[in-house]
């Protein structure tokens, strides 16, 4: 028996609007990839603050770190920072419209950890988890469905076809167009930052939270597939890839200045 494609979308849909899955970021190659282009532009005085907070890892490994513990069955991780990952944004408005909620979100938590990092009472366990939680949330901000319209939790109940794979908009946005390059980390971060010069890295080495969240919205806007054919195929990956990129390229920028200007000397 044949089931009419739009049939098919409609029943999925059902099933993970129950069902939805938690919204991620970047997948582990986007948040390693703004983690290590970070590297290459921050200041000595943020290199060596971060180095005294961590023993042998870098901003890469690091950066994965608060989606693995979202599995640990502390209070703290089940259900204070879930909020941390994401902001929400409504069409035609902006983040200083409506702010945070009473919960928190990923801008509030973001300020939080920076009071942390600048304290010098907080201890070394007090700052490890701000520096990992920053590094997350900075690229999560840079993502663009975790800057959600308040209508389809950024996208996870949103149902795609991904190629052959029933899905949503936001794993699209998460791994599937990342990992469709088939590169690493590293390969992807070489890449991404060989293409960068002085004039550009200025240009986007802004540490103002506000300022990615306004982009994130601005280009989750118009990445929605129009009409009732939600079939990603190669058209939707060749018009969104240098979106992807840059957006990579910037959050690791953007880390950098922001980390520049929490650990610059006063």
């Amino acid at each position: 028996m044949m089931i009419r494609y739009s049939t098919l979308m409609v029943l999925v849909s059902l099933l993970l609007s129950y069902a939805a899955p938690p919204a991620h970021a970047w997948g582990k190659t986007g948040h390693r990839v703004t983690g290590a282009v970070a590297e290459f532009y921050l200041s000595d005085e943020a290199k060596a603050a971060i180095a005294d907070i961590l023993t042998d890892e870098d901003l890469a490994e690091i950066s994965t770190w608060p989606d693995f513990y979202r599995s640990s069955p502390e209070e703290f991780w089940r259900r204070t920072a879930g909020p941390f990952h994401y902001v929400t944004v409504p069409e035609g408005k902006n983040y200083s419209d409506v702010g945070a909620p009473p919960q928190g979100d990923a801008v509030s938590a973001l300020e939080g950890f920076a009071k942390t990092l600048k304290d010098p009472d907080a201890t070394r366990e007090e700052r490890l988890l701000a520096l990992f939680f920053a590094v997350h949330i900075i690229g999560d901000l840079h993502q663009p469905l975790h800057v959600g319209n308040g209508t389809d939790r950024g996208g996870n109940q949103f149902t795609v076809v991904w190629f052959d794979k029933v899905t949503n908009l936001h794993s699209v946005w998460d791994t599937d167009l990342v990992d469709h390059e088939q590169l690493s980390f590293t390969e992807y971060t070489t890449w991404l930052v060989r293409k960068l010069n002085d004039d550009v890295v200025e240009a986007w080495s802004d540490p103002d939270p506000l300022v990615w969240v306004a982009e994130s919205a601005e280009i989750r806007d118009t990445i929605y597939p129009e009409g009732a054919d939600r079939r990603l195929r190669w058209d939707y990956f060749y018009a969104h890839r240098d979106t992807v990129r840059q957006r990579l390229a910037q959050g690791g920028v953007r880390m950098a200045a922001w980390f520049n200007e929490v650990f610059a000397e006063e």
